[in-house]
């Protein structure tokens, strides 16, 4: 193999790692999700995996497609571009959507009062539930289409430096090459989403938010909504 494909493949594993630090798009829905829907662990990490794939894989399709029909770097970009555009607006309407379902839930799981009928004759109390002690409105895990709609947006998304910086350029050096390139990229780039997502998880798991927890599914949608904003109009 000649240098210039193991200066990619530095090159590759580099981009993909700070393209997706950078990115908050790349594990912020994830993390945000998991803890409002509480998903397992091993949920939590197919999901991402499954998205992360989807993600990487559509513009490495793309970008063997290009190559192998000659279609100019230039058009390709721009349909990436274009892309993009979509995946941002996708998730900010998505997360404002899943917001105001979620003001609607936490307005459902408002503390209470509860009467308790005893006995024919016995006293009558009531008491509050606060804290912890809420209701739950959600769907069963099993009936959630969120995996599925998070896994259409991130499908769209393209990762914008893979074709015209790496697979293009290895490309002039062999297939392998550029198959290589490739698979370095999307590696790097899944496993930094996945790794980003389980640390995230980990430290919010000491934190207790026995107050906000029924407002979880509207801050969730909320952090999804500002994460798609900031793709669009901060160039994130």
């Amino acid at each position: 193999m000649n240098t210039g494909i193991w200066v990619l493949c530095v090159a590759a594993a580099s981009i993909g790692l700070f393209h997706t630090l950078l990115g908050p798009d790349h594990y912020l829905p994830f993390i945000v999700m998991a803890r409002a829907r509480r998903w397992s662990m091993a949920r939590t990490v197919w999901i991402t995996i499954a998205c992360g794939m989807g993600h990487v894989l559509s513009s490495v399709v793309l970008g063997l497609i290009g190559i192998a029909f000659g279609v100019a770097v230039m058009k390709l970009e721009a349909f990436e571009a274009f892309r993009g555009n979509l995946a941002a607006w996708a998730l900010i309407g998505f997360g404002f959507a899943y917001a105001g379902w979620g003001i609607h839930q936490g307005i459902k799981n408002a503390p209470h009062r509860h009467l308790h009928l005893e006995e024919e004759g016995a006293p009558v109390h009531s008491h509050n539930h606060d804290g912890e002690h809420t209701h739950s409105h959600e769907p069963s895990p099993k009936k959630s289409i969120t995996p599925w709609v998070l896994f259409t947006i991130f499908v769209l998304g393209p990762c914008e430096p893979l074709i015209p910086l790496l697979m293009y350029p290895a490309a002039k050096h062999s297939l392998f090459g550029t198959a290589l390139v490739a698979a370095v990229f999307s590696m790097v780039t899944i496993s930094t989403m996945l790794a980003v997502v389980m640390a995230a998880l980990w430290g919010i798991s000491f934190a207790r938010f026995d107050k906000l927890e029924r407002w979880g599914h509207a801050f969730a949608g909320g952090a999804i909504c500002l994460s798609g904003l900031a793709i669009q109009f901060l160039g994130l």
